[in-house]
């Protein structure tokens, strides 16, 4: 005797079966983000997480201003990288979607290589590139540019922002690549008929319709980057320190964790912002699809 599954059964055995993964993750994350929550309102004394809960440690951050200068360089070290990753991605997915042809299988893998690197190992990279003795040094005096090594191209920010904007930007790479494969091509060939330059059909047709690419690959380029404290303390100087430093340097050295919950609650806020301003200007930009 045969058994036939309808299509409601089917779609009710994956949901069941989908509903432990699901429970878990959420389970998981939304125990983490409770715990965070919970431990930002406690003081350092030493006891656990429930107990008496006060609002010293978000009122010793706004009252400082350091946190506050540290917090608006990193979000201008976040929007530089995120605007230089953009600004470099787009033309390579531009060419993924309409230049590369058979070749786009392999610009695609050489688009994702660095993700067969440890993010750690990249940063190092770029450490011995830009240090004093460093690659970037070297080849500029056998060039000729300058006679001794400069070391002004290490420890400040604009040597995170650059890598950074390298370590991030497959991440804007692809999102910007999935939305210009959408376009459909036809479009592109009647526009030109019809006696549009190529100019102008990229401002009033292309641009647009892939700005819900541009617009996702900003955040998942912004949000990790704000956050981010291995590449500041790597080679950033003193100059480059981000929240991300301050909120690890309370959970180790300094051993102050509620403060240290304080902080990251205050920046997962800001992200939260952030988020917000780029869904707005997806629906207003985005939307013309």
């Amino acid at each position: 005797m045969r058994l036939r599954l309808s299509a409601n059964d089917g779609a009710g055995f994956r949901f069941v079966m989908s509903v432990p993964g699901i429970a878990a993750t959420f389970g998981l994350a939304l125990f983490a983000l409770a715990l965070v929550l919970l431990l930002a309102f406690r003081r350092n004394d030493g006891g656990l997480v429930i107990g008496p809960l006060t609002l010293s440690n978000f009122t010793g951050i706004f009252s400082d201003p350091l946190y506050a200068i540290i917090m608006l360089r990193s979000l201008w070290i976040a929007g530089l990288v995120t605007l230089a990753t953009v600004v470099t991605a787009y033309p390579i997915a531009w060419y993924l979607a309409f230049q590369a042809g058979r070749w786009r299988g392999l610009v695609l893998f050489l688009v994702t290589l660095p993700f067969w690197t440890s993010y750690l190992l990249r940063v190092f990279a770029w450490k011995i590139v830009l240090a004093y003795n460093g690659v970037l040094n070297s080849a500029l005096m056998s060039l000729g540019i300058w006679d001794k090594p400069s070391s002004a191209l290490l420890n400040n920010p604009a040597a995170v922002v650059v890598t950074l904007a390298h370590a991030y930007a497959p991440f804007a790479i692809l999102p910007i690549f999935v939305a210009l494969q959408t376009i459909p091509r036809s479009l592109l060939e009647v526009s030109s008929d019809l006696g549009a330059s190529r100019a102008q059909v990229f401002a009033r047709i292309v641009l647009p319709l892939s700005m819900p690419g541009v617009l996702a690959g900003a955040l998942v380029v912004f949000v990790p980057t704000l956050g981010d404290y291995v590449t500041p303390a790597l080679v950033g100087g003193p100059g480059s320190i981000m929240i991300g430093n301050q909120i690890q340097a309370q959970f180790g050295k300094a051993n102050d964790w509620p403060f240290g919950a304080a902080l990251a609650v205050s920046t997962m806020l800001v992200i939260l912002a952030a988020v917000l301003l780029i869904r707005q200007a997806d629906r207003r930009w985005g939307s013309r699809a």
